[in-house]
């Protein structure tokens, strides 16, 4: 098989898929150090507008209360959310008038039977089913193509209004937040729970890679050129 029939049947990203991953995987990284950091001085989740170490949370997460961390951690916070913000918004338009949402993102209507999403799901629950891509392209299967458009449809725009809704300077001009999210302490709750989300779905993400000739899919991320050598 020649090189070019190769890089035919299993292509790269372009560039802009891999600067806009690299930068978004960057600023989630950081998100997590330093959310952990905000997060550790009130380890207690509420609901409604107010709370306190001294309340009785809704949930009582078992970490050590330090509140030493926190000035550095929300400025790394902000910053880091709005590159990914950016980040995020280049990659959605981009795929959206660039043909890759339709193209590799949104179900194929064979790939919504109910018996094809079944036997994705069983083969996944055997661990054997992280498939990437067929055998003659890259498409994704179903659950990948849903998971995605999960996070980018629903928990990316959930963790940026309920990020929005704990700035007391945004609900001032903007004070219909609170009405969406029932106050403050529930903005900042939902925003907890949609991280652990969105965490256990990086952490999948990279299972996947790691179970599926990672070297080629990183080189693909990294250069452009998602060959398979053989």
């Amino acid at each position: 098989m020649t090189e070019a029939r190769i890089h035919t049947q299993h292509p790269g990203h372009p560039a802009w898929v891999r600067i806009t991953h690299w930068v978004g995987a960057a600023a989630f990284f950081a998100l997590v150090v330093s959310g952990i950091a905000i997060l550790l001085a009130l380890p207690r989740l509420f609901w409604g507008e107010t709370g306190s170490n001294a309340s009785p949370g809704w949930i009582v997460l078992p970490l050590p209360t330090n509140t030493e961390q926190t000035g550095w951690g929300r400025n790394l916070h902000f910053l880091s959310a709005w590159i990914l913000v950016i980040a995020g918004a280049v990659y959605l338009v981009a795929s959206v008038f660039g043909g890759r949402l339709r193209g590799r993102l949104l179900p194929e209507r064979d790939q919504l039977r109910p018996g094809h999403i079944l036997s994705e799901a069983r083969a996944h629950l055997r661990f054997g089913g992280s498939r990437l891509e067929n055998a003659n392209d890259r498409r994704y299967n179903v659950l990948q193509k849903l998971a995605y458009l999960a996070v980018i449809v629903i928990l990316a725009p959930l963790m940026v209004l309920t990020g929005l809704t704990m700035s007391p300077g945004v609900t001032a001009a903007y004070p219909e937040l609170f009405w969406m999210f029932g106050g403050r302490q529930s903005a900042r709750t939902i925003h907890f729970l949609s991280a652990c989300v969105l965490l256990a779905f990086v952490v999948v993400h990279v299972w996947q890679v790691l179970a599926n000739d990672p070297k080629a899919l990183i080189r693909g991320m990294l250069t452009g050129r998602g060959d398979r050598r053989p």
